[in-house]
């Protein structure tokens, strides 16, 4: 990876920016508008998910063109569901000035999804790459979503470089480590606007019904200390790492811890609840709210 290429992507991200299933699901005039809302509050990057396959090529488009100059990413597009020839007539189909906006986020999903066509995710990840370079999508225009060392590795050597999902600031200094200082570092930060703890954490939990049963969760919680104990009970402890919960100011020191710990962005999702049930004008209200303090970071 061409370490310039690297820094160029961190520049092009901003420092926050914003994860919501909404970009991907809502009504498309929602989309829109609060696309360009997004963006003119100061946010760097709008992150949208794609493990479920369909039609990213029409998502991004959606954003792109309610937006002037917001980066638009995928995070996650399934690398099992869109080859990469598909995914170069994307490319090659967008305006220059849309190319320097995307950012094509990989992941290799979950194997109970994808069933028997299931492989080794490393090797998958370095075919799907190899098929992209064949195709001509730059470098510094991907990412991966990766958690364990040698994902990460690839993602420092073959993309500009890694979107976690689901990690502690103490996750962005061991990826910052294992990928050195120039590759970029753009991990995904759940954030729930609530002070009271039982309130907070209930909802945390709601929100992470639907990963405790991925083993590649598990596995990078495990790295980090975690115990099965933890996994299983949602234990406070794993909660309160995952998420930031509590005022603004509250949810901004998290942020900053992994711009601290190595991270070059961070992307924030604001929970209300159980995946994709947030309320879509609560949504908004709360980017608002938090504005000011990613401005400050």
């Amino acid at each position: 990876m061409n370490d310039m290429a690297a820094n160029i992507a961190g520049q092009r991200l901003g420092r926050i920016g914003v994860w919501s299933i909404q970009f991907r699901f809502a009504d498309p005039t929602f989309i829109a508008e609060a696309a360009a809302e997004v963006e003119e509050l100061g946010y760097g990057a709008i992150w949208f998910p794609g493990g479920r396959g369909g039609d990213l090529d029409a998502a991004f488009r959606t954003i792109l063109e309610a937006t002037n100059e917001v980066v638009v990413a995928s995070g996650i597009l399934n690398i099992w569901m869109h080859e990469p020839e598909e995914v170069g007539q994307w490319w090659h189909a967008y305006s220059d000035a849309q190319k320097a906006r995307v950012m094509l986020g990989l992941g290799v999903g979950h194997a109970d999804a994808i069933g028997n066509a299931w492989k080794k995710p490393l090797s998958k990840m370095t075919a799907y790459l190899d098929g992209l370079d064949a195709v001509g999508v730059p470098h510094e225009s991907r990412c991966i979503a990766a958690l364990a060392p040698k994902m990460l590795g690839l993602a420092a050597t073959r993309s500009a470089g890694s979107h976690p999902y689901l990690v502690p600031p103490e996750h962005s200094a061991i990826a910052r480590e294992t990928m050195g200082p120039d590759a970029l570092l753009a991990p995904e930060q759940g954030v729930i606007l609530d002070s009271d703890p039982a309130s907070a954490r209930a909802k945390a939990r709601e929100q992470l019904e639907a990963y405790v049963g991925r083993e590649n969760y598990c596995n990078s919680w495990r790295r980090l200390g975690f115990t099965d104990d933890d996994i299983a009970t949602r234990s406070d402890r794993l909660v309160d790492a995952i998420f930031a919960w509590g005022t603004p100011e509250q949810i901004g020191e998290r942020l900053k811890a992994h711009l601290d710990a190595g991270a070059d962005h961070v992307c924030l999702q604001v929970i209300s609840g159980g995946p994709g049930t947030n309320d879509p004008a609560e949504l908004r209200r709360s980017w608002r709210d938090l504005a000011p303090i990613a401005a400050g970071l």
